[in-house]
């Protein structure tokens, strides 16, 4: 499961890249300016939430039984999923109603880093791994 997040975090920052490029040389002439904002703040969102999951796939291979970076991870792949997805279609079809779905990936992004920081809140962390090291 640990490889599923790196896997997913790997891929999304592919496609952040891809997505991104096809924005600044395909879209620039295309799109308003104001549309060309909605679509670059889809690609950073999923860059820096391709880079979490990634984050959050090596922490799962030190403590693969914490069920808060569980949560996290499939929080973060849905936020991005809905929140950089949902701005792509507005911006590429001009479907202002895509907006009222844009925050509830939104909340899945800020839900998934609360999660985290209650697991590094938590000491200390055991794991199968913690008493072979010493």
């Amino acid at each position: 499961m640990q490889s599923c997040f790196l896997f997913l975090g790997a891929l999304s920052a592919l496609i952040g890249v891809g997505m991104g490029a096809f924005g600044a040389h395909g879209l620039k002439a295309v799109l308003s300016p104001e549309l060309l904002t909605v679509y670059q703040t889809g690609v950073t969102y999923q860059m820096w939430h391709a880079l979490g999951l990634i984050a959050i796939a090596l922490m799962r291979q030190q403590i693969p039984e914490s069920r808060l970076l569980l949560w996290a991870g499939w929080l973060m792949f849905i936020g991005i999923l809905i929140f950089s997805g949902s701005l792509y279609l507005l911006a590429l079809l001009d479907l202002k109603w895509l907006g009222m779905i844009t925050p509830i990936g939104g909340v899945n992004f800020i839900i998934a880093w609360l999660l985290i920081a209650i697991f590094a809140a938590k000491k200390p962390h055991h794991s199968r791994y913690t008493h072979a090291r010493r």
